[in-house]
């Protein structure tokens, strides 16, 4: 259904589209691979329409299932593994993931590869499997930085069952693999004032306030919305497989246990200290897949295929609503909201600029300048964030700021009652509100600015 998607790219989409137009082993938010993979791409299509910067999505968990089938094929008999594969697909959360085009989409094939390379050295020593495990596990890191989980989630394994214990050999080339993947993009961040940790600070919160609030209400939130990432009846059969294996399961059950409950316990405790998005514990089900559907084929089959039937329609559901995204609502708003309406915004601008000779454009809000960026790509316009006062707070700002030494006046894109340099020289062109999506009942205003209020900076 991808070709027939009626969604705008979100801004995180539009903004990974960005990065990779301009190739780098770090960026503002993410670390790289994620650009690498869109840029390959849209290459090889010859295309930067939405259909191939989302194309990858459905690719990468398509390998992640192949990968899953495989490691369940270790210790499972053949049909159940092959349901772990179908039941990955269709959770909720893979769903929108084939759809979409996100990070954790690029790390789950690299952490699913990880799982099953890590067993294969609980067999014997091996210095290619090692070697390879810590490729997988750097890509994974160069994808998004959750890949840190494993090694934290296998030592703990290791602590607490011996079975599952590699020979240190063979972690120590893991380890140094890793390292030699992973080291650019460090080298970057340290070249670039540690920009991305700042950020995950930002966004981890706690770390920066003085004392603790509690967020007891964040903490239930994001606890029950695993319900829908891993789907309702799967995610409750996991917590019921849990405790169960924990009692009296096998070793390989047992490990798969440390690799998804630390996971769900660190970010359930960052939800409760200051907040947490349901996706930030996604590469918990792989292990969770790999332990629940083998335990529920063995214990209750009618309970998996219910499981798996509440899922699947939730599956099929999602692909078709992506094609009424303009249509489909609920209480007078649109369903798919946040994924409409950017393109509307992005080609009203361009228009206003055309119509008043300007080709520079300038605006503060990440979420206008990121669609900008990707509506006006094959347009003879430059855009630019206005310079911000003290740290950049994302990326556009970091890297395109408006520089000093322009001549000539730009289009300055106000959004609300935001920002606006030099009101005195502004020139006001137009203002608009926007129709039914993301920008629903705000108001756009743009302006003439020159080029001397604008390079003075002032913005978020």
């Amino acid at each position: 259904m991808l070709p027939l998607a009626t969604t705008d790219l979100f801004v995180d989409e539009a903004q990974y589209w960005q990065w990779g137009q301009e190739l780098d082993w770090g960026y503002y938010s993410k670390p790289p691979l994620i650009g690498w993979v869109l840029r390959a791409v849209t290459d090889l299509a010859g295309s930067d329409g939405p259909f191939w910067v989302r194309l990858p999505g459905a690719i990468f968990h398509a390998a992640a299932a192949v990968l899953i089938i495989g490691v369940a094929r270790r210790y499972a008999d053949p049909v159940s593994a092959a349901f772990c594969g179908i039941a990955y697909l269709t959770m909720p959360a893979i769903g929108v993931g084939s759809l979409l085009i996100s990070t954790d989409t690029i790390l789950l094939p690299f952490w699913a590869a990880s799982v099953w390379l890590y067993l294969r050295l609980t067999d014997g020593r091996s210095a290619l499997a090692a070697a390879l495990l810590g490729l997988c596990l750097g890509l994974g890191f160069l994808g998004k930085y959750a890949a840190i989980y494993f090694p934290l989630c296998a030592a703990l394994g290791a602590l607490f069952i011996p079975a599952s214990r590699i020979a240190a050999r063979d972690a120590a080339i893991a380890a140094a693999v890793f390292a030699a993947v992973a080291a650019p993009n460090i080298v970057w961040n340290l070249q670039n004032d540690l920009i991305t940790v700042a950020h995950t600070a930002d966004n981890v919160g706690w770390i920066k306030k003085p004392g603790l609030a509690l967020n007891d209400s964040g903490m239930l939130h994001f606890f029950g919305s695993q319900f829908m990432v891993m789907g309702p009846l799967l995610f409750a059969s996991f917590l019921l497989a849990g405790v169960w294996t924990v009692a009296r399961g096998d070793w390989q059950a047992r490990w798969l246990v440390w690799m998804s409950a630390p996971i769900l316990a660190i970010v359930t405790t960052q939800a409760l200290l200051s907040k947490a998005y349901a996706n930030w514990a996604v590469t918990a089900y792989v292990a969770a897949i790999l332990l629940t559907v083998p335990w529920l084929w063995r214990r209750s089959r009618r309970l998996l295929w219910a499981a798996l039937g509440v899922n699947l329609v939730l599956a099929l559901a999602l692909p078709v609503a992506v094609t009424q995204a303009t249509r489909w609502r609920v209480g007078g708003d649109l369903v798919f909201e946040r994924y409409t309406g950017r393109a509307e915004l992005s080609e009203h601008v361009l228009s206003a600029a055309a119509a008043a000779g300007l080709t520079d454009i300038v605006a503060v809000e990440r979420q206008v300048l990121a669609d900008l960026f990707y509506t006006a790509r094959d347009r003879d316009v430059t855009i630019f964030s206005l310079p911000p006062a003290g740290r950049p707070k994302n990326f556009y700002a970091q890297q395109h700021p408006y520089p000093t030494g322009r001549s000539t006046p730009s289009l300055f894109v106000r959004m609300d009652g935001g920002v606006l340099p030099c009101a005195d020289a502004a020139e006001e062109l137009g203002r608009w509100t926007p129709g039914p999506g993301a920008y629903d009942g705000r108001m756009v205003r743009v302006y003439r600015l020159p080029p001397s209020c604008l390079a003075a900076g002032g913005g978020a």
